[in-house]
C-alpha cells in the first residue's frame, strides 16, 4: 500500500466528504446509509476511550441495516427537540491506498442550532475512515468503516443525528 492517489481520485474523495456533510446538514437521513458498504461499521467514540484502547463507544452500528434502523428511529420513534447541524470538514489526509481501498482521516466540527436558540459547537473530532472504491456507487466511494473520535469527554444532552 502507498499513500498516493491520482489528482482525480483525490478530488473525488474530497467531494465524497463534502457530499456526506451536505447530506447530513440537509437532514436527508434516508440517504445517509447510501454512503456505506453493505458490510460496514460506524462508531462514535470519545478520544479518551480511543487513546486507551477501550471499546466503549457512544454509538456503534455494525451493518448498513443498523444504519437504516437508526434513520427509522430518527424519523419515527425517538422523541427529541429538533435541531439543525452544520458540518465543517477538513481535507482528508490519505494514510494508505491501493487499487481497492483508501485509509484516510479528516478533522470535523459540527455546530448545532436549535429553534430560537444560539448556535453552539456540538461535536469536534476526527473521522478515521476505510473507504472502498465503488465506481458504480453514486459518489464513487463507500465507507467500509467510519470511526468518529470526538475530542471532549462530554457531549451535550444526547446524540440523535449522525456526525
Amino acid at each position: 500500500m502507498n499513500t498516493r492517489l491520482s489528482a482525480d481520485d483525490y478530488i473525488s474523495l474530497l467531494l465524497f466528504y463534502q457530499r456526506y456533510a451536505e447530506t447530513l446538514d440537509a437532514g436527508q437521513w434516508e440517504r445517509w446509509p447510501d454512503y456505506f458498504a453493505d458490510e460496514c461499521s460506524y462508531r462514535v467514540q470519545a478520544r479518551e476511550n480511543f487513546d486507551r484502547g477501550l471499546p466503549l463507544a457512544t454509538l456503534s452500528f455494525e451493518s448498513k441495516g443498523m444504519l437504516k434502523d437508526r434513520v427509522y428511529c430518527i424519523r419515527e420513534t425517538l422523541y427529541y427537540e429538533p435541531y439543525w447541524q452544520r458540518h465543517v470538514v477538513g481535507a482528508p489526509v490519505v494514510t494508505a491506498a491501493d487499487q481497492h481501498t483508501v485509509s484516510a482521516h479528516a478533522s470535523y466540527a459540527v455546530f448545532r442550532t436549535k429553534p430560537d436558540d444560539v448556535t453552539q459547537v456540538y461535536n469536534v473530532g476526527r473521522y478515521q475512515d476505510l473507504l472502498l472504491r465503488a465506481p458504480a456507487a453514486e459518489h464513487g466511494w463507500l465507507l467500509q468503516s467510519r470511526l468518529c473520535v470526538f475530542d471532549s469527554d462530554l457531549i451535550p444532552n444526547s446524540m440523535i443525528y449522525p456526525l
